[in-house]
């Protein structure tokens, strides 16, 4: 049977990238580099996907986990030698496998099935994806003779001046045969200015024999960045970010400022909501229709139901359903949720609570570790007193319950429904239905008092 495989070359180091990560860990748009190749081979519905691992590997098998294959480079002698690492799983099987780099994250899964078609129209053995550079420099280039036959890829450090200014550069992407493949990877030789085995010399040996080799070359240059150090990160962010704005505001949503607007590859927003500028979407966040996200916003793995207002806020984990509205400046850390219709106003901090329909907590409060049920009134300045030092407490409080402003509640405590807790009380004992609780010292007038202190 006919397999679609793929290889993944993840063991270098990257030492230009100076960093304790392990180079292909480093992210673009909120994913490691390696998971955005991997997310696109998986679109293309391979049979067997492997990644080449070295320096870190356990780091990289722990980011992709069961998704792929790996094999090890212990030793770091080229690409050539990288892909030899994968012989046991895949030498044996007939079919193609698509090589690529792990630092690679801005590759389409169209461009790559286009390769793969090209490759199978030609009925090649090998298929370079090319492109034309506009500053070739550091890149290897495609040498075809004077019909536009491919002859070779050469490394920039082994071409020639005139191969050197060859624009048409070599991507780093290939398909091949699969056994012929791992037929021509035994005649690799390190003879050259690096000491390594390069995969570019296959074509080499192919061509000798009287194999097809072809290029297919890609329209969009960019697609091919590799990133090898922290400039080149910044760029492939940059056209990575540019291209999820463009998706999005295709799909119907409106981006004030899409130039300052930041979102991850996995974030998904429905249609008519409006994001302003200096606004951050990470993570696996969903926003839903109708929504409204202002300026200064962090949104951070969470759940936004249709019709949501969110205004300079952050949120980590958290839902707000349908109808809520929260800020300016509040806090949802992370397992928060919020919902129909609540209103979180200003200088809120919400941490693992729920907050039922309809209920309002206005501005300067904290809420930890607390069921709030429907319809209730939280007053200014209130606090959930939730650690003792030692362990954290809960709290609840009932459908309809109004607590006053600058109250504190001890947990653990229980705040009956229809229940009213007077401005200014430390609450530590539960309420009954239609009680008011009150809890602070009765005050005091002392006539004339005044009138003795020194001021």
């Amino acid at each position: 049977m006919k397999t679609k495989n793929a290889i993944i070359l993840a063991a270098g180091k990257g030492t230009r990238m100076k960093s304790k990560l392990y180079k292909v860990l480093h992210q673009v748009a909120g994913k490691a580099m390696v998971d955005h190749v991997l997310t696109q081979l998986e679109a293309n519905h391979m049979d067997n996907i492997v990644t080449v691992v070295g320096f870190g590997a356990e780091n990289v098998e722990q980011a992709l986990g069961e998704r792929t294959k790996y094999a090890v480079q212990k030793q770091q002698l080229g690409t050539g030698h990288a892909v030899m690492q994968a012989a046991d799983l895949l030498s044996d099987l007939d079919g193609q496998t698509l090589v690529i780099s792990g630092d690679t994250p801005l590759f389409k899964a169209a461009t790559l099935q286009k390769l793969v078609d090209y490759h199978t129209a030609k009925k090649a053995s090998a298929t370079v994806l090319t492109s034309i550079a506009p500053d070739p420099t550091g890149y290897g280039r495609l040498v075809r003779n004077d019909i536009g036959i491919v002859e070779k890829v050469v490394e920039q450090k082994d071409a020639t001046p005139e191969e050197q200014a060859i624009d048409e550069i070599n991507t780093g992407v290939y398909c091949f045969d699969n056994k012929t493949l791992f037929d021509a990877l035994k005649l690799l030789s390190n003879d050259n200015a690096q000491g390594e085995y390069y995969l570019t010399d296959v074509i080499g040996i192919l061509k000798k024999r009287g194999d097809i080799v072809a290029a297919y070359r890609m329209a969009d240059f960019d697609e091919s960045m590799g990133v090898n150090d922290r400039i080149a990160l910044a760029k492939a962010n940059e056209i990575m970010r540019n291209r999820i704005n463009t998706h999005w505001m295709e799909e119907g949503v409106t981006l004030l400022d899409p130039k300052t607007t930041y979102i991850d590859s996995d974030v998904k927003i429905g249609s008519d909501t409006v994001i302003e500028g200096g606004v951050t979407i990470k993570g696996n966040t969903v926003i839903g229709t109708d929504c409204y996200i202002s300026a200064h916003s962090d949104i951070i793995n969470s759940i936004i139901h249709d019709e949501v207002k969110i205004t300079s806020s952050t949120l980590e984990d958290s839902e707000m359903h349908t109808g809520s509205d929260i800020g300016p400046y509040s806090h949802l850390r992370p397992a928060s949720e919020i919902g129909e219709n609540v209103h979180i106003g200003n200088f809120v901090e919400v941490k693992k609570s729920f907050i039922d329909k309809g209920t309002k907590v206005g501005h300067l409060t904290y809420v930890g570790d607390a069921t709030l049920g429907k319809n209730i009134n939280i007053g200014c300045g209130v606090v959930f007193i939730n650690y003792d030092g030692t362990s954290k407490h809960h709290t609840n409080i009932g459908d309809h319950a109004f607590i006053g402003s600058n109250s504190n509640l001890i947990a653990p405590v229980n705040i009956a429904e229809d229940s009213f807790v007077a401005a200014g009380s430390t609450i530590t004992d539960d309420t009954n239905k239609f009680d008011m609780a009150i809890a602070r010292a009765r005050q005091t007038n002392k006539p004339d008092y005044a009138k003795k202190l020194p001021w």
